[in-house]
């Protein structure tokens, strides 16, 4: 990969950000900033005064001088406004569950910062200024996991954000869960005072999911380059054919993402010796079991969902999914439903289903390794210790079988999660997009994938040192040689668990298996 310029920080101006941008926020601490430039500001100053002026003539503006949902009919006075406001944050505050990750909480405020600041919703500045100084420095609200169906929005896990940008709630900062005004206290920040209309524009949108979402995107990106490399592994492993993965067979079949998966699959497995070497030349050994052979038509369908899906997330990032919105041009107030989450939950639900079929793969894949019937010569479960003095041993056995484990359970959640909308709030929400579940749901394949994959990965590797001639495919040898060093060869049973959790950790935040 072309090495690419460091960003010194992130400038929200009311434009486009990309997802990597995103990405470097919420896991690297990629600085923030906003912009002074004179047109963006001169942007949300307008909306602003659009507001008040609509407040002052009486105009009704949903949510800030009129009730929430159902209760939209009753009408707030003016000295009521701003008292009643926060309340929003109180009577949400009902989630439920683990906290949502540090790095998807960071997405998610990135990701509220960059829709308010389109210039559509009528805030101010300041409400920018205060979540950008949350990102800066380090200073991450602590949301449950629970209890949002993605319209109107993701009104219970946001406002867990929004109350701790006034001094509320709970925080994690400087590595410890702590009571948000301490944390406050100790950065030298000051608890922010809400105007008119900001806190129901902090909640009234898709940012938990899309949050959520953008992580999603990044470490399925990261699960595709890994399966290559441990497809190419077992392919070597088993003395499988090179040749399944011609150019020539995807040119006959020219999606983009077969057609990527098998030229990389095909330059991993190349060689200095010839084939007849490496490849079995049994009369059964003609072709390899599908999930060999087929490899690029399974992980090439989540490369080309992910070119989609990628570019729906960042669309969702950048909109203004909040609700009322003001026309700069007309200064009309308008009222619609762009903080429903249906296009995330559509995305979500689609990369939950290519993952898993990856992570399935990738299970058939070890079971041909550990399988003496299969693996063309390597000894049972990949046993490396022929001294049966001690007792029996029994090599990755228990491994496959908790490769089958999540894999079935990484399948088992790829039910779509927007098909179970469901009539919420008094039948005002009475169709809603469950978003933030469909994205929560990926994010537990993303990480059951990984789980099968680093297993996977190990015993691809063992199985190449048992069959000695790794050396014969470069690319492949150096490849072993960096999974050796996160988890060695296996040559008396032991405990891998460990080993599967430090696997995952490369195959997520290291470049061993970036191509």
């Amino acid at each position: 990969m072309s090495k690419q310029k460091v960003k010194s920080a992130v400038v929200v101006d009311g434009g486009h950000v990309k997802i990597e941008d995103i990405i470097a926020v919420a896991r690297d601490g990629l600085r923030v900033e906003i912009s002074k430039n004179s047109n963006f500001v001169s942007k949300m100053g307008k909306t602003q005064k659009i507001l008040m002026e609509a407040i002052n003539k009486g105009v009704a503006v949903y949510g800030v001088n009129t009730g929430y949902g159902r209760s939209c009919g009753r009408r707030i006075l003016m000295e009521a406004v701003k008292k009643n406001s926060i309340n929003i944050f109180r009577f949400h505050g009902c989630g439920t569950g683990d906290p949502i990750g540090i790095e998807e909480t960071r997405a998610a405020m990135l990701c509220r910062i960059i829709c308010l600041a389109r210039g559509y919703s009528g805030v101010s500045i300041g409400l920018l200024k205060q979540m950008v100084d949350f990102l800066n420095k380090g200073i991450t609200p602590v949301v449950p996991a629970e209890g949002s169906v993605g319209a109107s929005g993701d009104l219970t896990p946001m406002s867990y954000i929004g109350a701790c940008l006034m001094g509320e709630r709970e925080v994690f900062y400087q590595g410890q869960r702590m009571a948000t005004a301490r944390a406050l206290k100790k950065a030298a920040l000051k608890p922010y005072k809400y105007l008119p209309k900001e806190p129901l524009s902090m909640v009234n949108g898709t940012t938990t999911m899309t949050g959520i979402a953008a992580m999603n995107v990044e470490r399925a990106g990261r699960i595709l380059s890994a399966a290559i490399y441990a497809t190419a592994l077992s392919v070597h492993a088993v003395k499988g054919n090179a040749h399944h993965f011609h150019p020539v067979i995807s040119e006959a079949k020219p999606f983009a993402g077969q057609g990527y998966v098998a030229g990389k699959l095909f330059g991993l497995l190349k060689a200095n010796v010839s084939a007849r070497y490496l490849e079995d030349d049994a009369l059964e050994a003609l072709q390899d079991p599908y999930s060999l052979r087929c490899a690029p038509q399974v992980i090439g369908v989540l490369h080309d969902a992910l070119a989609w899906i990628r570019k729906w997330v960042e669309i969702e990032a950048n909109s203004s999914n909040d609700n009322p919105i003001f026309d700069p041009a007309t200064g009309q107030v308008l009222m619609g439903g762009n903080f429903y989450g249906g296009h995330i939950a559509f995305a979500m639900d689609g990369l939950k289903a290519a993952l898993a079929s990856v992570a399935d793969m990738c299970d058939r894949q070890v079971m041909l390794l550990v399988h003496p019937a299969f693996n063309r010569g390597l000894p049972g479960d990949l046993v490396g210790i022929t001294d049966k003095s001690n007792g029996l041993y029994h090599g990755f056995k228990a491994m496959s079988l908790s490769s089958s484990a999540l894999a079935a359970e990484a399948l088992k959640l790829t039910m779509p999660a927007a098909s179970f909308s469901r009539s919420t709030e008094s039948h005002n929400q009475d169709k809603v997009s469950m978003g933030t579940i469909a994205a929560r749901d990926a994010e537990r394949v993303c990480t059951l994938t990984e789980r099968v994959l680093s297993i996977h990965l190990m015993a691809a590797a063992q199985a190449c040192h048992l069959r000695k001639n790794i050396n014969t495919r470069p690319l492949l040898a150096k490849t072993a040689q960096k999974i050796s060093l996160v988890s060695k060869p296996l040559a008396q049973d032991r405990p891998l668990d460990k080993d599967i959790e430090k696997m995952c950790a490369a195959i997520r935040y290291s470049d061993f298996f970036r191509l």
